[in-house]
């Protein structure tokens, strides 16, 4: 197993962004990252960053020039855990939100979006 995708451990960050083209621009050549696009539903793409040869994140387009139902660009960050719906239902009881609800990616594993009491947001994601 990857060691980022062990219990607790950071291991994977997403770009949403208004303009995936500058995006690409900007980070490539500030840390020399490359791309891959893959298609996703709907006939958007989302492109996985990586770092030399290894996939290191992902960025998807808001898909419209920033409405307040589209969040502002911004990073994104997934922290490893073993169970998805355990940890959502443990961040709820503990006074947590649940933004996006346990969700299945094909071929990837499961995810939820929750924040903490405060509003600080976070993605958790048990792999398959």
């Amino acid at each position: 197993m990857n060691p980022f995708q062990q219990q607790g451990a950071f291991s994977w960050c997403e770009l949403m962004t208004s303009d995936v083209d500058a995006a690409k621009e900007f980070y490539q050549q500030l840390f020399d990252w490359t791309w891959k696009d893959e298609p996703m539903e709907g006939g958007k793409t989302y492109t996985t960053i990586k770092a030399g040869e290894q996939p290191v994140g992902g960025m998807f387009s808001t898909d419209d020039a920033l409405s307040e139902k589209t969040p502002s660009p911004h990073w994104g960050v997934y922290v490893t855990v073993d169970n998805v719906d355990r940890t959502v239902e443990q961040a709820q009881a503990m006074g947590g939100k649940v933004f996006v609800p346990p969700t299945d990616i094909p071929n990837t594993g499961r995810f939820a979006v929750i924040g903490d009491p405060q509003g600080a947001v976070l993605s958790i994601i048990a792999y398959n």
